[in-house]
């Protein structure tokens, strides 16, 4: 698993995430992948960020769970208009185009998602975090800025 996500393709991504992130249960992704679809606005994008497709930690470059199983979390970044709407006016990072995460640490920011979030960690078996984002910003992250992600579900235009 030491590859640099910049030279896997799509298909070696959707690997690592599934391995790394549901212990190599695609019934497990399956249920994951279903509970958001459902639970979310029609339209909104699901995409993946951070360790669980670089299996590198960014504080301190360690592989995914390398503090053991279950420690380390999904960063869910969740794309379109509607879903911002669950966030509170005070807890973007950029106003209308990127939230700050809703977490453990701040499940207030997102009242109305923090039901499915929670149950999501408890079918995972590890800490969920949302954040919502603009397509604009999630193009930027990944192209401009070199953070990855992989998109479980592509955001439908008007969302």
């Amino acid at each position: 698993m030491a590859n640099d996500v910049k030279n896997m393709n799509e298909k070696e991504i959707r690997e690592r995430v599934l391995l790394l992130g549901f212990g190599g249960d695609q019934r497990l992704f399956m249920a994951f992948h279903k509970r958001l679809q459902a639970d979310l606005p029609p339209g909104t994008g699901i995409v993946l960020r951070g360790s669980v497709v670089t299996n590198k930690r960014w504080e301190d470059g360690k592989p995914f769970d390398a503090d053991g199983k279950g420690t380390s979390d999904l960063d869910v970044t969740l794309v379109g208009n509607k879903v911002m709407e669950y966030w509170d006016k005070d807890a973007y990072y950029i106003p209308g185009l990127h939230t700050k995460p809703l977490c453990d640490e701040d499940p207030a920011i997102a009242i109305g998602l923090n039901k499915l979030r929670k149950s999501l960690q408890q079918l995972v078996g590890r800490p969920v975090n949302f954040q919502a984002t603009a397509n604009l910003v999630l193009y930027a992250r990944d192209v401009l800025f070199d953070e990855p992600c992989f998109t479980v579900i592509e955001a439908e235009a008007g969302s």
